[in-house]
């Protein structure tokens, strides 16, 4: 029997890029996730008629603090509006990108993924909700703007009285005349990869002596790894970090970069140091690259993958075109011109590249913010980045830093940094945004210490499949010779607003390569302060994170 439930809405359900993401406290206000969940079902859950009963749905999450309690919601409400069958991961966990192949290859109508991503979780830390269509990836504008203004006026949610599911044992349930399967998480994913990667050539490198230190940062990645890392490809037990994924990760930011994963780079740059390093986040979709001393940046790594895919059989035939958020620097597009295939710059989101995916113009896609993919699922993937990296090594006999040293000496290198200047008042980023916005116009032409600026603009995006336009994606400073510096708002905090202040530079392939990059781009720092106003604005004289 369906129970409808009165409510009336909240402010501020507007989901960002990654879903909607709020403290604990936020979403464990009674009717807070109910209404949000119904608010998504409300816009696409399957009419009722012949088709509904077939319709599936997947369910899980990173395993973070509330995980289970909204899961538990969420079946019932699911089975309340419709939907036949709910698959869920056992324990309440599905990485991101293991929830995106799951609703590919079940055939799901889409999927509720439960995380805040890289966020600290606990009782006092972040939550998030994100729903995913039918092809595997985020929800795209039109569907989360539809989300939003049916939160804006939502009176009621449905649900039904039923049990909690044991999520702990797999098998079939019922819940109000709707099948609820839980599934091992890791299974059909781990087999995904072993077909897109000579998983023979890895263990045969292994067996060889090649070493590897992973850091699951007690994150959803934990199980995939071990499964993967140890059990299928021999590395030995104990090379997978902080495994056991727990409910506020350990007290840790489960964020993979050289802050918060600083123990990963401390054994990658001491003496003993393993042969390759690497890291994943919260829920499994970025990636961190780290050979015996030689850290790789996002950026880097993208193009890096890019240009050796072909040695891993998944990507033999070659790429269909390379696709890049636009703050992520334009080595990727060297490598694409190389190989004389497209190379797309889009805004930030990962639901910006399903198109491309979907329409068979891109194979690999990458952002700055340590998320690397391909046309496999509609997520960007962590562990999937790890595994070619271990393809691309052993069938090359390389080390990381040989592989570094090669490309650059090729293509040339970008010299890329990210300063983060995190939790500001929201007025005081908006009025730094706002004063720098207007004063575009005036900046091409005008010299800042040794730079001179070529252009300045507000990025907007034409999405070459559906035609649709973003605008305000980004505000951009480019130089001549090629250095820029971008500034963006994000979307994926929970408390104030970020400041992300992205600044590149490129070094041609006979210039100098092996510099330190804060050196490299002290000219760049100085500008983007001079251009944008940011101590004067903030008050902050140094970032909160550097990447």
């Amino acid at each position: 029997m369906i129970t409808t439930v009165p409510s009336a809405p909240f402010a501020g359900q507007k989901p960002g890029t990654s879903g909607l993401r709020k403290k604990v406290r936020v979403f464990a206000q009674p009717n807070y996730a109910e209404n949000f969940v119904q608010a998504v079902f409300d816009v696409v859950a399957p009419a009722p008629g012949k088709d509904a009963p077939g319709t599936a749905l997947v369910i899980g999450g990173d395993g973070r603090y509330h995980n289970r309690t909204v899961i538990q919601v969420a079946i019932r409400i699911a089975a309340a509006n419709g939907y036949g069958r709910v698959l869920v991961g056992q324990g309440g966990i599905l990485s991101t990108p293991a929830a995106s192949h799951v609703i590919r290859k079940y055939g799901a109508s889409g999927g509720l993924i439960l995380s805040a991503s890289h966020n600290p979780g606990g009782p006092d830390e972040d939550f998030g909700i994100k729903y995913n269509i039918a092809n595997g990836g985020p929800a795209p504008e039109g569907v989360t703007d539809a989300i939003y203004a049916r939160t804006t006026t939502i009176d009621r949610w449905l649900t039904v009285e039923a049990a909690d599911v044991d999520l702990d044992s797999p098998g079939d349930s019922t819940v109000g005349g709707m099948t609820v399967s839980v599934i091992d998480p890791v299974a059909d994913y781990a087999d995904l990869m072993e077909t897109l990667f000579d998983f023979a050539a890895i263990r045969k490198s292994v067996a060889g002596g090649l070493t590897m230190a992973f850091d699951a940062m007690h994150a959803v990645t934990g199980p995939y790894a071990t499964e993967i890392l140890e059990r299928r490809l021999g590395f030995p037990a104990g090379t997978v970090r902080n495994g056991i994924p727990l409910e506020d990760f350990g007290g840790h930011h489960p964020d993979p970069n050289m802050v918060h994963a600083h123990e990963l780079f401390e054994t990658m740059f001491g003496a003993d140091a393993p042969d390759f390093g690497a890291a994943s986040d919260g829920d499994g979709d970025r990636n961190l690259i780290v050979g015996r001393g030689r850290f790789i940046t996002p950026s880097d790594s993208l193009a890096m993958l890019a240009a050796n895919a072909h040695v891993a059989p998944g990507y033999a035939k070659g790429l269909k075109g390379i696709a890049r958020s636009m703050p992520t620097s334009a080595a990727a597009d060297r490598v694409a011109a190389a190989l004389g295939v497209p190379a797309f710059e889009t805004p930030t989101g990962w639901k910006f590249f399903g198109n491309l995916l979907d329409a068979g113009m891109a194979t690999i896609c990458g952002e700055e913010s340590a998320g690397t993919g391909s046309d496999h699922v509609r997520e960007k993937d962590g562990l999937w980045a790890v595994l070619l990296w271990l393809n691309i090594l052993a069938v090359r006999g390389m080390s990381v830093d040989a592989l570094a040293r090669e490309h650059w000496a090729t293509y040339g290198r970008n010299y890329y940094a990210r300063h983060d200047y995190e939790a500001l008042p929201t007025d005081v980023a908006d009025a730094l945004m706002a004063e720098l916005t207007a004063s575009l116009p005036g900046l091409p032409g005008k010299t800042v210490g040794a730079l001179t600026i070529a252009l300045a603009d507000s990025f907007s995006y034409l999405d070459p499949v559906d035609g649709s336009t973003s605008a305000n994606q980004g505000l951009r400073v480019l130089f001549e010779g090629g250095s820029r510096i971008v500034f963006r708002l994000s979307g994926t905090g929970t408390e104030g607003a970020t400041l992300r202040v992205y600044l590149e530079r490129y070094e041609p392939n006979h210039g100098a390569l092996d510099q330190d990059t804060g050196a490299m781009l002290a000219d760049l720092i100085a500008a983007a302060d001079a251009i944008a106003g940011i101590v004067r604005h903030t008050g902050r004289l140094q970032p909160s994170v550097i990447t």
